[in-house]
């Protein structure tokens, strides 16, 4: 199994930036995609991005956001680390929410990978807080 572990939420103004850490260990070989989905209050659980690789080299991997993400976020890959990153950048009010990274076992490509429901292991969630 898998077991994943969120740093790097906090408290920042609008307009600010953070980047969300993502550590994994245990089972990490038999995992090809990992995403990053938030969850603010009263509202369901969102797709933010993803990262899904075959080959080891860095221009292998390939990435995917949530249209409301793009050209703000990015998310990335540090195999030696075992971890992926969510660079978040020019953030809003809106962008407040307990974000969970998240990975699954099969490569996935385009909107294949925003379903919560097919990534088998959670992280427990990091808070990000956006103040006006």
């Amino acid at each position: 199994q898998v077991q994943l572990v969120e740093s790097g939420g906090g408290l920042v103004q609008a307009g600010g930036s953070l980047r969300l850490s993502c550590a994994a260990s245990g089972r990490t070989s038999s995992t090809y995609a990992m995403g990053w989905f938030r969850q603010a209050p009263g509202k369901e659980r969102e797709f933010v991005a993803a990262i899904a690789w075959r080959a080891i080299a860095w221009s292998g991997d390939r990435t995917y956001y949530a249209e409301s993400m793009k050209g703000r976020f990015a998310i990335s890959r540090d195999n030696a680390k075992n971890t992926v990153y969510l660079q978040m950048n020019n953030l809003k009010p809106e962008d407040t929410a307990v974000y969970y990274c998240a990975a699954r076992s099969r490569y996935c490509s385009g909107n294949g990978c925003n379903l919560a429901g097919e990534y088998e292991y959670w992280g427990q969630g990091t808070q990000v807080t956006v103040s006006s």
